[in-house]
């Protein structure tokens, strides 16, 4: 299987947060954990959504749904490690797009990962894929 591969424009990262690497975090080979990683991607785009006055998911329903992951490991990071996440969002469709991620070492700048995954909007009431609200499409689109 062909290995993946991503790369972003500098530009489409509008928002950074930094989480450290805690001793959960660490895996059977000492070092970081996909499971890990993948959990402190989720509360990246979780800072990013409130900082950008959103929520989650709205009184009627709908929220975001992840539809695919991709991860791009690029070295490893050790406990306790401070760790730079950067988010944006691209690739746009009537209903979602791609949550996109840069995860460096906030004290070298090495980068650690890549990752994006792709979303949509959906109404959990109705069970349902819904297009982009307009408090999203007006941020970003």
């Amino acid at each position: 299987m062909a290995r993946i591969k991503l790369s972003f424009p500098d530009d489409v990262f509008c928002f950074e947060t930094r989480m450290p690497v805690r001793i959960t975090d660490i895996n059977g080979a000492n070092h970081l954990g996909n499971d890990a990683l993948i959990s402190m991607l989720s509360e990246a785009r979780a800072q990013f959504m409130v900082s950008h006055g959103l929520h989650e998911s709205s009184k009627d329903g709908t929220g975001i749904i992840v539809t695919d992951l991709a991860t791009m490991y690029q070295s490893e990071s050790f406990f306790p490690e401070m760790l730079r996440f950067e988010v944006g969002v691209m690739d746009f469709n009537k209903y979602g797009g791609d949550f996109v991620f840069r995860v460096t070492k906030a004290e070298s700048g090495q980068p650690v990962a890549l990752a994006k995954y792709g979303f949509v909007f959906f109404n959990y009431q109705r069970k349902q894929v819904v297009p982009v609200p307009e408090s999203f499409r007006v941020r970003f689109i």
